[in-house]
């Protein structure tokens, strides 16, 4: 993903301001690295079906990444779960202070959709990318799953409540990196597939997040861990054992449904797959 690195840190957001931290805060999140999974799915399905669009794919795979972040920002508010870590650093509202910290959330949000509307693609697939993102990163995505997260604190939901939860909450966005991918390539059929693979692969990389709340250290995962006790985790409502049950019977599925991938899907994605899908064991 080095290039990928490489394009990130060439369009990071300026600002002409007279506020003196404000630029330097837009960046921090961005600049800290992460996993990168959802523009690595992206590009992945871009490489496997036309390499000649990666270099324009890197503006959609780059909106995703603004957007993801900035859902982490305003994840790890005081209002919401008031964490002090992320990506192995202070997160914003303890760096800067909490104002800093939802304005640059917000800032990074809309940035997203302005890099998106200026990608080097027609104008049909711009806003197809745009109506993708925006809706599952939205009111009825990850808003929503956020929304109920927050509401249901303290008040325990059925698993398959939970499993709605996360589907709005981390899966929409991951389902919708892989459409876009299609989306880019002109293989808009083979997006709705990649999209409930998607789905099931977000719901999947919950439980292993959940998992890994208990049983990783904070330096190890790079932000707070044992700290879901009074959310709706799957590991806080079915126990640690039911949840890696309940995690290898989704990698179970998923590896079979990969194995049916066209050769040069599963070759751009199976490692980086195959890596995400196992790493609860």
């Amino acid at each position: 993903m080095q290039n990928f690195e490489n394009f990130l840190l060439k369009h990071l957001p300026t600002s002409q301001s007279i506020h003196p931290t404000y630029e330097q805060a837009l960046h921090k999140m961005l600049k800290a690295g992460g996993k990168r999974f959802r523009p690595e799915l992206l590009l992945g399905v871009v490489n496997a079906y036309n390499p000649l669009l990666r270099d324009a794919a890197m503006h959609a795979a780059y909106a995703i990444e603004l957007l993801h972040t900035y859902s982490l920002i305003h994840d790890d508010l005081p209002a919401m779960d008031n964490s002090p870590l992320r990506r192995g650093e202070p997160t914003l509202h303890i760096s800067f202070d909490e104002v800093t910290a939802i304005l640059v959330g917000d800032a990074l949000n809309t940035y997203s959709f302005e890099v998106l509307s200026e990608a080097p693609f027609s104008d049909y697939t711009r806003v197809k990318l745009i109506h993708e993102l925006a809706k599952n990163g939205g009111l009825n995505g990850m808003v929503l799953g956020q929304a109920i997260d927050c509401y249901f604190e303290n008040r325990p939901l059925s698993v398959e409540d939970i499993k709605t939860l996360h589907t709005n909450k981390t899966a929409k966005l991951i389902a919708a990196s892989l459409k876009m991918g299609a989306i880019i390539v002109g293989k808009e059929e083979l997006g709705e597939k990649l999209y409930d693979f998607g789905i099931k692969l977000g719901v999947l990389f919950q439980i292993q997040d959940d998992i890994l709340d208990v049983t990783q250290s904070s330096q190890e995962a790079g932000k707070l861990t044992n700290n879901d006790e009074d959310k709706n985790s799957f590991v806080t409502v079915l126990g640690l054992e039911a949840s890696l049950q309940e995690a290898n019977l989704f990698a179970e599925e998923l590896l079979k449904e990969m194995a049916g991938f066209d050769e040069g899907l599963q070759e751009e994605l199976s490692s980086l797959l195959v890596k995400y899908i196992n790493r609860h064991k």
